[in-house]
């Protein structure tokens, strides 16, 4: 990211809440000259006005800063929509029922895309009592393990860490129809109808 808020991103939220530069600028006890120098890209505000500014022009400082403005068009969420985030450098795993902005460890986490399941991360279920034993056939080492299974229905999402050098498998209640979501550290998301 070459700059931590675009002036275009200010102008846009400053006209979309329908404030003058003047009006921002008394929010922020700032001039509007210094408002007029962020929006035509002639200099930033200052790191400590970025909360403030986000407040003022009502955005989160991370709708602020990546530009994106998060709109819940989803009135009724439907696990079923979920969205994964994984973070690339501490492993973090996040979920979401619809679009978000998510950061981990300094970066915006984009959504992650899910691939059917492939010969090499082939999924076995066997049922054991009132529930489902589920296995997946991947080696788990230090630098190549599936990181965590999922699986969703319309109402509840369950979710089990794996860790390398450890095994793939799990017990999960299968009830009703739903995803089995695996996520390989080297391939991605994967997921299998059930």
């Amino acid at each position: 990211m070459d700059s931590y808020i675009t002036g275009a991103t200010i102008k846009n939220l400053r006209e979309k809440k329908g404030i003058t530069q003047a009006q921002l600028a008394d929010l922020l006890g700032v001039s509007d000259k210094a408002v007029s120098k962020w929006e035509t890209a002639k200099g930033l505000p200052d790191i400590t006005l970025i909360e403030p500014l986000a407040k003022a022009l009502s955005v989160s400082v991370m709708e602020l800063i990546s530009g994106d403005m998060v709109v819940n068009k989803n009135i009724s969420a439907n696990i079923l929509r979920s969205k994964f985030y994984v973070c690339p450098i501490c492993g973090n795993i996040m979920s979401a029922v619809g679009n978000a902005v998510i950061s981990c460890c300094g970066i915006n986490l984009p959504p992650l895309e899910a691939e059917e399941t492939d010969d090499h991360h082939q999924i076995t279920i066997e049922k054991v009592e009132d529930e489902h034993f589920v296995t997946v056939n991947h080696d788990m080492t230090k630098a190549h393990f599936i990181s965590f299974i999922a699986f969703l229905t319309c109402d509840r999402v369950q979710l089990v860490k794996f860790y390398p050098e450890g095994n793939a498998e799990t017990r999960l209640n299968l009830r009703g129809g739903g995803y089995l979501y695996i996520y390989c550290n080297k391939h991605g998301l994967m997921k299998k109808k059930i």
